[in-house]
Parts: C-alpha cells; structure tokens; sequence
C-alpha cells in the first residue's frame, strides 16, 4: 500500500463527486483514511444532559440541524511492514434507514486494495457502525482465512450482556446494537485476538483501551519517532472542542467517556500529534489547540 499505489492517475473508476479517501505517512508508516459515508442522526443524541434550547443554538451556529444532522463515518488503514491493518470497518449495506453509509468495500477497491491483503483488524468497539462492514457477505467472502482481528476483552465481554440503562438513543437502536455485536462474535470467534489494556499489532501500531463509550472502547495509536498519529475512534464528536462536557447519548459512561476525551485532547494540544476521529469530518485530519477554557480543533492543510 504504498502512497504512489494509493490514488494512481486513471486509476479504478469511482462514483464519488467528491474526495473519499485521503492518505499521509508517519514515518515509513502509511495511512489512509476513508470516508464510510455519512449517518442521519437526531440532534438530541449529541447533548443530553443540556438544555434543549442551548443545543438548538450550539447545532444553529454550526449551520447544522435544528432537529437532525449528518454524522460522518471514517475508517483507517495502515500499513506497517508486511502488515495491512483496517481499523474498524463501518456500518456495512445491511441496515435500513441510513443509505449513504456502508460505502468503504467500494472505496477501499477504488483505491486500489483489496481486502484479501488486510492482514488485521483493530476493533475500536463493537457498535454497528464500527463492526457492521464486516458482516457484510462481499467483505467476508473476501478476507483471507488467517486474519487477525483485534478487540479490547473487556468489550467482547461488555456484549454477552450489554447494560444500556445509560445511554439516550433511539428505541429500535439498542437491540439492533447488541444483535449486531452477537452476530460479529458469532461469526468471527475463531479469528478474534483480545488484549487487556494495550497490544502492538504491529511496528509502530498499538491500540489501546480507554472505556468510556463503551467499557472497551480502543483506540489505535501509530507512531514512527517523533511522528505520531491517533484514532480516537469514537472519544470525539465535533461538539467536543467547544463543549466536551456535553454527554453524547450512545455513551454507555457518559462521565467516563468526558474525562477521556478531555484528556486525549489535553494530550494532543501538548505533543502536537495529528488526531483523526471516527465521526470528525472527512478526511478528520488535524490537530488540537487549547483556547481559554475549551479547546480547538485545526485542521490540516490537504497535501495533494
């Protein structure tokens, strides 16, 4: 997966208008993000522990909203060595009602990588728009019979029996989560590798458990010297810069996943590192600024 090999000129045709893959390097580390689409989601889900009227503003300056909004949805690639690595793997094609997710099979192909050299898997957590892409029949049939896919123990043993009695989430969505998650596991037993807190999946790839939205929720840290690199999977949603207090309601310990994302963003304003997150806008490529009593999300400048 080398950069040139990437995004070749009269490379593999593609539908998109727009950019959906977007590749930088950490060293001799390469990485590629690709957009999975985009989720429609309720504004509600985004804050609620504040007043109605305070998100309605919040949504209102963003120009976004009042009562739904686009939710980006990114997966990573890397490779290290002789190693591929998808990090998460999207929503998938299966699931009624959110038609412009599920996309990355096709953009990973387009950009010219084909799922049979994907060496591993990192799970950050096991939330259908981060496991769904793999139950997909086009994705499985494709992956080779040796693949090693990565996930926090405490979260493959969170969905035995997972505990919603903290989350705000939509009604049909909590059953469609933990039927999800047992289908993954179902499906996937034979090939999954758990760690407990943190595990090199390869040279300069280590994921590592943060809770918090989920008891397992990872996230993939990649690092060639002074370089470094973080996937914060899901400890950060836009509104987080300006407000990272506000709870997000598929956050199973909303107090958990505000302390962790504070201190992601903490470390990131301190070392400078490039952030990218699960459901930042594509490319999610950028760093993190400190601002008063908040902080500040920079994004960076497209090397193309």
């Amino acid at each position: 997966m080398k950069l040139d090999k990437i995004s070749p000129a009269g490379g593999a045709a593609s539908a998109d208008l727009v950019p959906s893959r977007y590749a930088l390097r950490i060293g001799e580390i390469d990485v590629l993000v690709i957009s999975d689409g985009i989720l429609p989601l309720p504004t509600s889900t985004m804050s609620t522990n504040v007043e109605p009227a305070t998100r309605t503003a919040w949504f209102k300056d963003m120009f976004m909203g009042p009562e739904a909004f686009d939710w980006p949805l990114n997966v990573l690639v890397v490779r290290s060595g002789d190693q591929i690595i998808l990090v998460d793997a999207g929503l998938g094609g299966q699931f009624p009602g959110f038609p412009r997710a599920g996309q990355f099979p096709q953009r990973l192909e387009a950009a010219g990588i084909d799922l049979a050299s994907v060496t591993d898997v990192v799970i950050t957590h096991m939330h259908m728009d981060h496991v769904g892409g793999l139950l997909v029949d086009e994705v499985r049939s494709r992956l080779r019979p040796d693949l090693r896919i990565h996930v926090s123990a405490t979260e493959v043993d969170f969905w035995k029996s997972p505990d919603f009695s903290r989350t705000v989430m939509p009604t049909p969505i909590p059953e469609v989560l933990r039927s999800t998650a047992a289908e993954f596991v179902q499906m996937y037993g034979d090939k999954l590798h758990t760690f407990d807190q943190e595990f090199e999946v390869a040279p300069g790839v280590v994921v590592q458990r943060t809770g918090g939205h989920t008891p397992g929720h990872s996230i993939v840290r990649v690092t060639a010297g002074d370089e470094r690199l973080t996937f914060a999977g899901d400890a950060l949603f836009p509104v987080a810069f300006d407000h990272p207090d506000w709870q997000n309601g598929f956050e199973h310990d909303p107090e958990e996943a505000a302390r962790v994302r504070v201190r992601l963003m903490q470390e990131a304003a301190a070392s400078g590192e490039i952030l990218v997150a699960t459901h930042l806008p594509f490319p999610s490529v950028g760093r993190v600024a400190v601002e008063g009593d908040a902080f500040r999300w920079v994004a960076a400048v497209w090397d193309y």
